[in-house]
């Protein structure tokens, strides 16, 4: 005759929050349900190992779908329960049996032992009305034992016939859930939540069926063990990623904390924006969540990786990880190995770092700002091509530290102009080749913040300047002021925002150049990152005094001086930005002119 009781619980009302509120996600209670058939295994191979227990065959999970019965079916052949062990690990949702387990053969050793949690099975309830379980023990003479409850206050537990040892939990899936009794839904979610957990898993099986999981995945071996193409074969599985990764860490630990793991470097395929990668976060094999920062650090989510840290609760609230310092030390230590790697590879394949620092640069400037030790362990190795295309390391551009007197008088430190556009900066490029002066190139969507964290990190030894911001400064040979020609373009350009001054440059052919505050265009960028709408830009037109073009000005009529002055400012214009449609009309109208006049001329 079946027996009836009632659940122990501090409260009848705290089913329905178990229910609707223990879990952020429904999906995750097909984890839990797996995860504690894992461990009903694992302590079955324990006891086994001691010689305390006997068992044959395959070590395995199953998972039955069944549409028209409605019921989700998940089967292990594990260590089982008896009547009174059912009554203690079911009935009083805070007891853990996997606690009970690891105190009594702590000096055996319990590795391998997920269940940090004792609500786990009572996860099941969101998506179900009822639930049945039959278990069996591993111990001889067990008597197979049959227990139900709707989740609410109420349950039945009684003897069964259950021929072999183990535990079946049969969830009677809610109307409202369906989805859950759907094969491709369930194999989606064993993938995600399960695709490493050491028991094969078997959906829906049938003759030759093959587990959906790997129990061994590779970052569980020893790297040693590890091919290149094993490491590539499981980057694609796991990412669905069919470019190479450029290098890989193996991560691979045991004190003073445990982590596995394996953290790829991915080639990057948008330079425009910071791409987020996917950094998966394991607890003994077990799926816990992507990209937990408390974990991983923020910089290291532009990766792609497998990290498995058994130390780490399954379950287990953001402001715990925040104030662990266990979960700090791990979160260091993932970032000292991951600039080692780096380091390791800069000395000893230089070639190779530089082909692939292009993929790594947005990767490790952005480490920098986030992580000040990852930026004192990296700052060497941080290159960036100067204009010749060579790549060099960065604290090669600056200069020595203006000393401390001298910085308290206001001497500034060196200025190290930068290319930001290759393509629209090119006329001031070949202005400092011909000057022989030098620049760094400037090429990923992360460098205007960079730079400004780099002078902030050293603001004795480097003030950076774009190269269109003072081209005077940098490239004047003497002092070319002439006042009649700066009236005549001041007077031209009067309903133009934009200020006159004239210098002499060593390179005759340029007549004139545009040049912007660099402390203004700094500001119209941050406020455009930050959706704040463009400042007004301090924009200043530097004409060439030495170029014979601009002298000829002064001696032509009044409206040819006018017509040549817009005529240079666009000229200048064009090689600082794209022109507007209507300053592109105004060019074109007033090359045309000029063609015209030399025909005519000539």
């Amino acid at each position: 005759m079946a027996k009836q009781g009632n659940i122990k619980i501090s409260s009848e009302n705290m089913m329905p929050i178990i229910k609707k509120w223990l879990y952020s996600e429904k999906d995750i209670f097909l984890r839990e349900i797996v995860a504690n058939a894992s461990d009903a295994i694992t302590k079955l191979a324990k006891l086994v190992s001691l010689g305390e227990a006997q068992a044959e065959g395959e070590y395995k999970i199953v998972v039955t779908t069944d549409e028209k019965a409605g019921t989700l079916t998940v089967e292990d052949n594990g260590i089982g329960m008896t009547e009174e062990e059912v009554e203690t690990y079911i009935t009083q949702i805070a007891f853990s049996g996997a606690a009970d387990f690891l105190e009594k053969y702590e000096k055996a050793g319990g590795d391998g032992i997920i269940g940090h949690f004792g609500l786990g099975f009572y996860s099941a309830y969101m998506v179900s009305d009822n639930i049945e379980i039959f278990t069996k023990s591993y111990l001889p003479d067990a008597k197979g034992v049959h227990w139900e409850s709707d989740g609410e206050s109420t349950y039945t537990i009684e003897e069964c016939e259950k021929e072999t040892r183990g535990t079946k939990i049969v969830m009677h899936i809610s109307a409202e859930e369906k989805e859950y009794l759907k094969e491709i839904r369930i194999r989606e979610l064993l993938r995600k939540f399960c695709s490493f957990m050491p028991y094969n898993i078997y959906l829906d099986p049938k003759e030759d069926a093959k587990p959906v999981n790997t129990p061994l995945p590779l970052y569980a071996k020893q790297p040693k063990e590890c091919t290149e193409e094993e490491y590539k074969n499981f980057y694609r599985e796991t990412f669905a990623d069919y470019n190479e990764p450029l290098f890989w860490i193996h991560l691979n630990m045991e004190y003073p904390f445990r982590l596995k793991g394996i953290l790829y470097f991915p080639k990057v395929r948008k330079q425009v924006e910071l791409e987020r990668g996917q950094v998966k976060l394991y607890c003994n094999q077990v799926y816990i969540a992507d990209n937990i920062k408390e974990v991983i650090p923020e910089f290291l989510m532009l990766l792609n990786g497998v990290i498995d840290c058994p130390d780490i609760p399954l379950n287990v609230s953001r402001s715990f990880l925040q104030n662990d310092k266990q979960v700090q030390k791990i979160a260091k230590h993932i970032t000292k190995k991951v600039a080692d790697k780096l380091i390791e590879l800069y000395k000893n394949d230089r070639e190779r770092y530089e082909t692939c620092w292009n993929d790594l640069a947005t990767f490790v400037k952005f480490g920098c700002i986030k992580d000040d030790d990852f930026y004192q362990k990296v700052r060497d190795i941080i290159i960036y091509k100067d204009l010749e295309g060579k790549y060099r390391p960065l604290e090669s551009f600056f200069g020595e530290p203006v000393p401390e007197e001298e910085a308290k008088e206001g001497k500034e430190p060196q200025t190290v102009y930068y290319v930001s556009d290759e393509n629209k900066q090119a006329q001031y490029i070949a202005m400092f080749k011909q000057a022989a002066l030098d620049a760094l190139v400037c090429d990923t969507y992360i460098d205007p913040h960079f730079i400004s964290y780099i002078e902030y990190k050293n603001p004795t030894r480097v003030k950076f300047m774009r190269i269109d911001a003072d081209v005077a400064g940098a490239l004047k040979e003497a002092d070319g002021e002439d006042k009649a020609i700066a009236e005549i373009f001041t007077e031209a350009l009067k309903d133009r925002k934009v200020t006159v001054k004239t210098e002499k440059f060593k390179d005759a052919s340029v007549p004139a150049v545009v040049n912007v505050s660099e402390f203004m265009r700094r500001m119209t960028e941050m406020n455009s990152f930050y959706g704040m709408g463009d400042a007004p830009l301090d924009v200043t037109l530097v004409v060439n005094t030495a170029c014979e073009a601009v002298a000829a000005i002064k001696n032509a009529e009044k409206e040819a001086q006018r017509e040549t002055a817009e005529y240079i400012y666009l000229l200048a214009l064009m090689n600082y930005r794209p022109l507007t449609p209507e300053e592109l009309a105004a060019f074109t109208a007033a090359s045309a002119r000029f063609v015209e006049n030399y025909l005519k001329k000539n």
